[in-house]
């Protein structure tokens, strides 16, 4: 006897609901990683030295991810010193605890326990980076976050032949956690790195370094991804491949109006997609990719240039010696250069790829950003700008004193008392001729102070660079957030006249903007993500002396507005 099966209202609204689930969970899935910080012997520069990796690989691991998966990060470290991890532009949206910085949203993990990141990516494709964020660890523990569009989405530009990874970095021929240890006591300025590297090599300027250079091996007549990442400790990089002009189509995971250009600047935690269409015909050339520092401050800089070498596939008997082609990069205070090339960035602002910019402002902000001093302690004397004072830095006069329990921990359990307090100054303390001659008194006060943002608070911020100690570049990075920079100039800052030139329709998006050196950036963000969020410049020097601060983001009233409960493994202090 057949039996019939007609379904209920209740399982067919089951079956309908699984159908319509079934695209996005095959779309997004959960990747899982391990980084295993350990050390490992390296040779650069004729100089051995054991360097903390992830994995034992310098620079470290891709991590390759789709936007909308769970990434799931298991770090487990297996050195002396404590670690933690930040994933450099990833929103972390309610996931805070995930974030990284060391006493900021986490105690850092000590040596034999792990810590397991868990987030996804929401809204973002694109190219990020994941790196170390305690003390100067991060000079060696970094590596690429690599974002692919969603399955059956495609570039908004067309589809590069193949895409490769191009990290700048710094080789110290000394541990680095020694160099900043030994300026912290001294309070006089790091010693700089003995090189740079491009994907962990110094390449053929260096004294005992031609093997140590990266090729990249390129096809005639093809266009190629270049996922450029400066994860530089202390220095803003000048790019260009000879002979070659590239297409910028991306910069910090957000697609920009494409633009053409010679020569890029990249400052430390900035990331920029460009195209490189390759020759019609190999030529009979190698050309340089080389990078060289920017800087306009008044301290020592490693004026050095680091290069690797593009190669086209040549038939096999092509044994004959070939012409080399070097680029011309600026000379290296070239801001004028800096300034012009940062106003060509303009996001996509398209119905898919909207500038969300925020129209009205709830909130006003005015931070001054730069150097100071801090004086010695009694009955010593000291190696900063004068034998009495050590180096400092500050966001409106406050040097920023990170805690012994992370902030994120002790805002959540409402034990922030004698943690943190909530009076960060809006403005600062004292006004002054910020970009003109410095004050007598170059004094910094030290304090571990946040600012309170209700939930959805549309924020309007002003980054001004002082000239105390030197006018230089500031790339201030906040986590937690993108934003968009609505104005730059340079000299001070006029509230009466500069917002008429404000660019409230398609301008740049990002996570890390530069300050201009003697000058001032104003940049607009909505304070969507609850938690607790660092801001500081990504010079790691001027981190490391106070040039950081916190944001605390009050809970929306949805439950998707809220912050997550800690991970029952958070590394406790």
């Amino acid at each position: 006897m057949a039996i019939y099966w007609y379904p209920s209202l209740a399982s067919m609204a089951a079956i309908l609901l699984s159908s319509l689930l079934l695209p996005y969970s095959v779309e997004a899935i959960t990747r899982h990683y391990t980084f295993n910080i350990t050390y490992k012997n390296i040779t650069r520069l004729c100089n051995t030295r054991s360097v903390v990796t992830v994995n034992g690989k310098f620079p470290g691991p891709r991590l390759v991810a789709r936007e909308g998966d769970q990434v799931l990060v298991k770090v487990v470290n297996q050195v002396s010193y404590n670690i933690t991890i930040h994933w450099h532009g990833i929103r972390q949206l309610t996931s805070g605890w995930a974030d990284g910085p060391a006493y900021v949203t986490q105690c850092p993990i000590k040596t034999g326990q792990s810590y397991t990141y868990n987030f996804t990516i929401t809204g973002q494709r694109g190219t990020l980076l994941w790196h170390a964020h305690i003390s100067w660890l991060r000079s060696s523990v970094y590596g690429p976050i690599i974002i692919l569009p969603k399955r059956n989405e495609s570039y908004p530009f067309r589809k590069p032949y193949k895409e490769f990874p191009i990290l700048f970095g710094e080789w110290f021929n000394v541990d680095p956690e020694a160099i900043i240890a030994q300026a912290l006591q001294t309070g006089a300025g790091p010693n700089v790195s003995d090189a740079y590297t491009i994907n962990g090599l110094p390449g053929p300027l260096y004294n005992c370094s031609s093997k140590d250079t990266f090729k990249l091996k390129v096809k005639p007549g093809k266009t190629y991804l270049l996922r450029l990442i400066n994860a530089a400790l202390n220095d803003e990089l000048f790019f260009s491949i000879a002979n070659h002009t590239l297409t910028v189509v991306e910069a910090d995971a957000i697609y920009v109006k494409p633009f053409d250009a010679d020569t890029l600047l990249i400052s430390p935690g900035q990331t920029t997609n460009v195209l490189l269409k390759t020759k019609p015909a190999s030529p009979s050339a190698i050309f340089f990719m080389s990078a060289r520092p920017y800087f306009t401050g008044r301290g020592s800089i490693d004026n050095s240039t680091t290069a690797a070498i593009l190669e086209y596939s040549h038939p096999s008997n092509s044994s004959r010696k070939v012409p080399l082609f070097k680029p011309t990069l600026p000379p290296i205070n070239a801001t004028g250069f800096v300034a012009n090339f940062t106003r060509k960035f303009r996001s996509l602002a398209n119905a898919k790829f909207p500038a969300n910019v925020p129209q009205t402002v709830d909130r006003k902000f005015f931070f001054t950003v730069g150097l100071g001093t801090n004086p010695c302690p009694a009955n010593t004397t000291c190696q900063g700008p004068t034998n009495t004072t050590k180096f400092s830095a500050s966001i409106n006069n406050v040097s920023f004193a990170l805690p012994s329990v992370a902030l994120l921990q002790s805002y959540f359990f409402g034990m922030s008392n004698g943690v943190f307090t909530s009076d960060f100054p809006q403005n600062p303390p004292v006004t002054f001729n910020y970009t003109g001659t410095p004050p007598n008194n170059t004094n910094v006060s030290n304090g571990t102070k946040a600012l309170i943002l209700r939930f959805n608070t549309s924020v309007e911020l002003v980054l001004q660079g002082t000239s105390i100690l030197g006018a230089e570049s500031h790339p201030l990075h906040l986590h937690g957030f993108n934003f968009f920079v609505v104005g730059q100039g340079f000299g001070n800052y006029d509230p009466n006249k500069d917002p008429a030139n404000f660019n409230l329709i398609d301008p740049i998006e990002r996570n890390t903007a530069g300050v201009p050196a003697g000058g001032w950036i104003a940049i607009r963000f909505l304070a969507d993500n609850p938690g607790v969020w660092f801001m500081h410049c990504h010079l790691d020097v001027h981190t490391s002396w106070g040039l950081r601060m916190a944001w605390v983001v009050l809970d929306g009233p949805q439950p998707n507005q809220k912050l997550q409960p800690p991970p029952s493994d958070l590394p406790s202090c």
